[in-house]
């Protein structure tokens, strides 16, 4: 079945791409997004939070049938740009947010946003959501909760600016919070939002 972006362009999953091939992380095999669906389900059976990954509406453009009780789906298109790849609720706060990876050990690229995604972020920054990408360093075997504030601001130094274009390891260190990945959930990234949370608010009493 070949799925196409809104101009036309192919779409590949990361088992299809040679640039983004299925991460195997640790030992389980699982790329960030199958690990991240597997810490929501976690959350939501012990009502913890209810987080979810977005659909993308398609539109189908030819379809095959085989038998008149079947039908295949042999060509799509993807309607509009998807946004950022989850959200939910947690303790009364909306949460949205992305989640990246790069195979980099010392920076992660800014290539791997695009701006209507930046766009959204601070859409939802600005309606007082908490707004963050889940970054995993697929090499050094890390991983950080990255406050979207900060991308937005990098973002426009490399656009508007003509920064750099990409956010250095010890960028992400310093103003970033690292997880340790664990057995129930498998990505904890909540603890991340509860330093969002927490920083969030200490700013509000400054």
């Amino acid at each position: 079945m070949g799925f196409h972006y809104p101009n036309g362009k192919p779409f590949e999953t990361q088992a299809q791409s040679k640039l983004t091939p299925t991460t195997n992380y640790g030992s389980r095999g699982m790329t960030l997004e199958e690990e991240i669906n597997l810490s929501n389900q976690y959350y939501l059976d012990a009502d913890i939070a209810v987080v979810h990954k977005k659909p993308t509406p398609i539109q189908i453009v030819k379809v095959d049938y085989p038998k008149r009780s079947q039908a295949v789906i042999k060509e799509a298109y993807f309607r509009t740009p998807s946004t950022t790849d989850y959200n939910g609720v947690y303790r009364g706060f909306y949460l949205d947010f992305e989640a990246k990876e790069t195979k980099n050990k010392t920076s992660f690229p800014l290539k791997n946003f695009h701006a209507h995604q930046i766009k959204h972020m601070q859409q939802c920054l600005k309606q007082d959501g908490i707004c963050f990408v889940v970054m995993r360093f697929v090499t050094l075997k890390r991983l950080f909760v990255y406050p979207a504030s900060d991308l937005i601001a990098i973002w426009h130094a490399a656009t508007v600016d003509d920064g750099r274009k990409s956010i250095p390891l010890t960028t992400i260190e310093h103003d970033g919070f690292e997880l340790t990945p664990q057995l129930q959930p498998l990505i904890p990234y909540l603890t991340g939002v509860d330093w969002l949370i927490q920083t969030k608010r200490g700013k509000n009493h400054e």
